[in-house]
């Protein structure tokens, strides 16, 4: 991988000691396969204490992976006869924001996604993920017309946030992202919303408001970064990692808060180890929702809706004295 890990460096010691050996015994023709089976062996139960005890901000550096798969890497696994749809037939397109309809499963789709780039060149072309007014707006226009022609909605949420530049205040930013919340709440279809790297702030709540909210094992959904967190309560952006923690925004977290319906298991490791594995489960887990709510009517899909997104925040006060 070329990016590593400071958790995953004892994993990487382990192989290049198997590489070592392995080379040695080619050379030396000295029957080595025993020591090699051993260390094996202890690269699994590494991978299986690292990997499956993973902390909040752990994840959040997976999430964040630079070969982590984006939109593109899945479309060609999850759908067939993609059409890509471009522009907000207002100002530009917005290479951060994707969409268009396609099949999926054989039932005709609309699709919307972020989309980071997967280089620095690629990350300049697409701001990084975080959209310009014009991005939410092209969104908006796919949704409507998915909305028009009764096609289900897919979404799939991977920014940082919205770009709040000057360009981006200057073209509307808070009212398109508005209106996005304000339209989906309202869509007659289902809509299944998949976050599969950051979900960061109103920038992801934008393509959010589904009737399921499916999260990859390794994703989070927050208000809020937790450098930008740990900047505004600590003054000091080098405690994201306490941040983190404290957010609660990890799938599994979500998951038991009610904001996540169910939690997509990802490769050990990660998404970017095994992207046909992952897209496999992706879309059994989305095909599985997707059947139960194409039964639906849609007043009942607008009735689910609106209460799963009341139900966010919910708590409960402790009577005095206890």
């Amino acid at each position: 991988m070329a990016q590593l890990f400071d958790f995953e460096k004892p994993i990487l010691e382990l192989e290049q000691k198997i590489t070592e050996l392995q080379k040695f015994s080619a050379e030396k023709d000295i029957d080595l396969s025993s020591e090699v089976e051993t260390l094996e062996k202890k690269i699994a139960f590494l991978k299986k204490q690292i990997y499956g005890n993973l902390e909040p901000w752990q994840k959040v550096q997976i999430a964040r992976h630079s070969e982590r798969p984006n939109f593109y890497d899945y479309v060609p696994l999850l759908f067939d006869d993609f059409i890509e749809l471009k522009g907000d037939r207002l100002y530009a397109d917005d290479q951060a924001i994707a969409g268009g309809i396609a099949l999926f499963r054989g039932v005709p789709v609309t699709v919307v996604a972020h989309v980071k780039g997967k280089d620095t060149k690629e990350n300049i072309k697409r701001n990084f993920g975080m959209p310009h007014p014009e991005g939410y707006r092209k969104a908006l226009r796919l949704m409507d017309q998915a909305d028009k022609f009764n096609r289900p909605i897919l979404t799939f949420i991977d920014t940082p946030g919205a770009a709040c530049d000057l360009a981006a205040e200057e073209r509307g930013q808070g009212e398109a992202i508005a209106r996005c919340l304000s339209a989906m709440s309202g869509y007659r279809v289902p809509i299944i919303s998949t976050v599969i790297g950051e979900g960061g702030s109103g920038g992801a709540l934008a393509l959010g408001v589904g009737n399921v909210v499916l999260m990859l094992e390794n994703s989070f959904y927050s208000v809020i970064a937790p450098e930008s967190c740990a900047s505004i309560l600590w003054k000091d952006t080098s405690k994201a990692k306490e941040a983190a923690a404290a957010l609660k925004f990890t799938a599994q977290d979500l998951l038991k808060l009610g904001v996540a319906d169910e939690v997509v298991r990802e490769p050990q490791g990660g998404a970017h180890y095994n992207l046909r594995q992952t897209a496999d489960e992706l879309s059994q887990v989305i095909s599985k929702y997707l059947i139960r709510l194409r039964l639906e009517s849609p007043e009942a899909l607008l009735e689910k809706r609106y209460q799963k997104i009341r139900a966010i925040g919910v708590f409960q006060e402790k009577e005095k004295g206890l």
